[in-house]
């Protein structure tokens, strides 16, 4: 071991737990094992390639020198900050006080040191996506959770109301984490009587100290219920406009314009236009990576302007999310075939399959060949990379090892 670290900086895993399950399941497929790797947070086609959408690439391929070798403003470049928020907000005229962000896990970690004090804690949902934890605690704040929906349950509004209020009583202000629409890891999203009681306990909160909202919208793209989703935008955008509630997004192209690796994204609040607000993310990306990448923020102005580009891109997302919900179909079929609980996928890349003992469960299935992510809720399993065909398989499996 390094003895430069300093002690905290010594225990940690040699790769991220995700990705380790990944190079792990890749590595036995190489040795010529028949492998279902459903680690995978990145969308493939049916022969396993990964998804590149093709109107994204055609203006890629057509951004000039000069679109991607100048720095950016440090804060992004202001017309692609509004178009970005006038993807999910049309109406909209501004972006509000905002930044750009390389992906969603920039604009999340720069609310945590705007919103919260170090040694604080942040509230999620349960189940949540793992690196939200990493996120925190390389922040030094702590993370809390309050229960998703199960499937045809409601809220747990009583569960929910103790734990904000316990936050709000330990350190006078909340900051939510809300994956929502297209929840990571269950595919399942709020509905209309859900949204409207967490909106009823954050506005009553508020009275008490302030209150951030911030929503995650990494997936929002992949559904079964577009018209859910534009509903969902609605009231969040009611939400944010009563300016009780200080609510923003966490916006990301990687999943959007299948550009994983080019790390665009940004962090908005669309409702609030507070220089004060404004100088603080401003200063935070300054200290924190400075500029973020042009060439991203350039290809979002190319779309805007192009409106036969943005119906091709809207083509290739409605038939991406029918790949996803056919997979989705197959494997509930696959599941109650096995006599197992079906996962009601509404949008996003995942479902969450239960299992009594997540760990183990991972743990076996991988004996048979099958890869997932424990999580302490359950086995997420990424239908973004689970084909049709594999979902008899998967089912067979779980049965075998991992039925609660």
């Amino acid at each position: 071991m390094t003895d430069q670290l300093i002690p905290t900086r010594r225990a940690f895993p040699a790769d991220d737990p995700i990705f380790a399950l990944n190079a792990e399941a890749l590595a036995r497929q190489t040795a010529g094992e028949s492998i279902l790797n459903a680690t995978v947070g990145a969308l493939l086609d049916e022969s396993g390639q990964l998804v590149v959408l093709e109107s994204v690439m055609e203006l890629w391929r057509e951004l000039t020198a000069l679109e991607v070798a100048p720095y950016a403003p440090i804060a992004g470049d202001p017309a692609f900050l509004k178009a970005l928020v006038q993807r999910h907000w049309p109406l909209l005229d501004a972006a509000g006080a905002a930044c750009a962000t390389p992906g969603g896990s920039g604009a999340l970690a720069l609310s945590l040191r705007n919103f919260l004090e170090p040694g604080q804690t942040l509230l999620t949902t349960a189940p949540f996506w793992g690196p939200y934890a990493t996120l925190a605690s390389e922040n030094g704040m702590h993370l809390a959770t309050a229960p998703w929906p199960k499937v045809g349950e409601p809220l747990d509004t009583a569960t929910w109301a103790a734990t904000l209020g316990k936050l709000m009583q330990a350190q006078g202000r909340i900051l939510l984490w809300l994956n929502d629409p297209c929840h990571n890891p269950t595919g399942r999203s709020l509905s209309a009587a859900d949204r409207a009681s967490l909106a009823d306990l954050l506005r009553d909160l508020s009275t008490r100290g302030p209150v951030t909202l911030l929503l995650d919208f990494a997936y929002l793209d992949y559904t079964r219920e577009p018209e859910a989703v534009a509903a969902a935008l609605k009231d969040y955008a009611a939400l944010g406009a009563e300016g009780r509630v200080l609510v923003g997004a966490s916006m990301s192209l990687s999943k959007a314009m299948t550009l994983y690796g080019a790390r665009g994204g940004a962090l908005a609040f669309p409702w609030c236009g507070d220089p004060g607000l404004q100088a603080a993310l401003t200063q935070s990306c300054r200290g924190t990576w400075s500029n973020c990448a042009r060439a991203p923020q350039a290809l979002m102005l190319r779309f805007a302007r192009d409106g036969k580009a943005q119906a091709r891109l809207a083509a290739e997302h409605r038939h991406w999310s029918e790949v996803l919900a056919a997979r989705a179909s197959a494997l509930d079929a696959a599941l109650a075939a096995e006599g197992l609980e079906t996962l009601h996928w509404q949008g996003g890349f995942f479902v969450m399959a239960p299992a009594a003992d997540p760990d183990a469960a991972c743990q076996r299935l991988k004996a048979e060949g099958v890869f997932t992510v424990p999580l302490p809720e359950g086995l997420r399993v990424g239908l973004c990379g689970l084909r049709v065909a594999e979902a008899p398989r998967f089912a067979r499996a779980l049965r075998k090892v991992a039925a609660p």
